[in-house]
């Protein structure tokens, strides 16, 4: 197991531990980890996110323990390429989840945040005057042109997006490669934007899913992650296919350290720079405190 004075870094002080295989209780004011290799310590006042992979048993004490200190707990797939579900949030503050809704309630904020995940796609290279449904055509261009591209590196026969997820082996084997990697970038998405307290369902480009936003940052990773990865694996045979895939998503997402840039990718394309309740520093100090009172003219009192 890794020292854990080098966990790494959702943002700033936001630590993440996943756990796979291990029976997790409490043990004075940490958690214990109990694997084949032994027993290890893990303190809790500073990590935010526990991730609890295939093969994890939990107590009840060690759960409430984790809660007490704030610490999100998620349910995921193995090396976190699912999210099954979760409990608490990374902090008891919820001001990412306002200025996310807020965001996503004012049309013309919500444009402008459509805007930004857009030229985000694009790496800057997209003229600042086009209108919403030019830049749609043109991210429509961007998707196949690179569709034809992993097409041509890697020699895989390419006639298009088509499956049906009742039918799932009537698809050809680009097809169900490309649909096994997208669903563990879901994951992986979901994963980082409930423990850094925003709400999967509120998107900007997708709307009225329970994923929508999940959707949203999903669609920034794509091009340069899950088609090329999907392609090779193929080209390479189509044995075994979606465990193949899996692994070799795996192994790029750790490459690419993209669980640890989601959340800061978040934060900048919704221009999110500090936490705007620094007046409630103590919030996260109590279990379960009322915070303020809203008031229409007055704001917050």
């Amino acid at each position: 197991m890794r020292d854990l004075h080098e966990l790494p870094k959702l943002r700033d002080s936001l630590s993440y531990l996943y756990l796979e295989h291990a029976i997790i209780n409490q043990s004075d004011l940490a958690i214990e980890a109990t694997t084949d290799m032994g027993r290890t310590m893990v303190p809790i006042a500073n990590l935010s996110v526990l991730m609890l992979g295939p093969g994890t048993s939990i107590t009840h004490a060690a759960v409430r323990a984790l809660a007490d200190n704030g610490c999100s707990v998620v349910w995921v797939g193995e090396d976190g390429m699912r999210c099954y579900a979760h409990g608490s949030g990374e902090t008891r503050k919820a001001y990412r989840l306002l200025h996310q809704a807020y965001l996503v309630s004012h049309p013309e904020l919500r444009e402008q945040v459509v805007l930004n995940m857009y030229h985000a796609r694009f790496g800057g290279e997209l003229d600042r005057g086009l209108t919403l449904p030019q830049i749609r055509g043109k991210e429509g261009v961007r998707v196949r042109t690179a569709y034809a591209r992993a097409s041509r590196t890697y020699g895989v026969k390419w006639d298009g997006r088509r499956y049906d997820r009742s039918k799932w082996e009537r698809a050809d084997p680009i097809n169900r490669a490309l649909s096994a990697a997208n669903a563990l970038l879901n994951g992986l998405c979901h994963a980082a934007i409930v423990s850094g307290g925003y709400s999967p369902g509120l998107g900007f480009i997708h709307t009225g899913r329970q994923f929508s936003f999940v959707y949203d940052i999903a669609d920034l990773y794509k091009i340069d992650i899950t088609i090329p990865v999907a392609f090779e694996t193929v080209a390479k045979s189509k044995r075994d296919l979606e465990a193949r895939v899996r692994q070799a998503c795996r192994e790029r997402f750790r490459e690419e350290k993209l669980l640890e840039r989601i959340l800061p990718d978040i934060d900048r394309l919704l221009d999110l720079k500090e936490a705007p309740y620094d007046k409630f520093t103590d919030a996260d100090s109590e279990h379960a405190p009322p915070g303020t009172l809203w008031e229409a003219l007055e704001g917050e009192v």
